[in-house]
């Protein structure tokens, strides 16, 4: 009746996306240095940076990066706010409760 579908269906679909095989990542970081599209003047001082940079990581005091285990722990300007009706309703609209 279709003989074209009956030859169609015999084939299997080949996908027409490529891939290139399985991704590969670095075990060791790469060496830091500058953006190749870099001006020059950046490029020759990209060094010192690297020294400030280090500097001041070093200079740190570890209570700055101190994780939080609760809530409370942190500032009372970063808990959890009331939320108003308004802005519950806001958000349940899409925003569009607001025009």
């Amino acid at each position: 009746m279709h003989p074209s579908l009956r030859v169609l269906s015999s084939r299997a679909h080949q996908p027409l996306i490529k891939f290139l095989g399985k991704r590969t990542f670095p075990n060791t970081p790469s060496v830091p240095h500058a953006h190749p599209a870099a001006p020059a003047e950046i490029k020759s001082q990209f060094s010192q940076f690297l020294k400030k940079i280090e500097a001041s990581v070093k200079t740190s005091t570890p209570a700055s990066t101190a994780l939080l285990k609760d809530f409370w722990e942190a500032p009372e300007r970063l808990w959890k706010q009331d939320i108003e009706e308004a802005e519950i309703e806001a958000i349940m609209t899409g925003g569009a409760s607001l025009h």
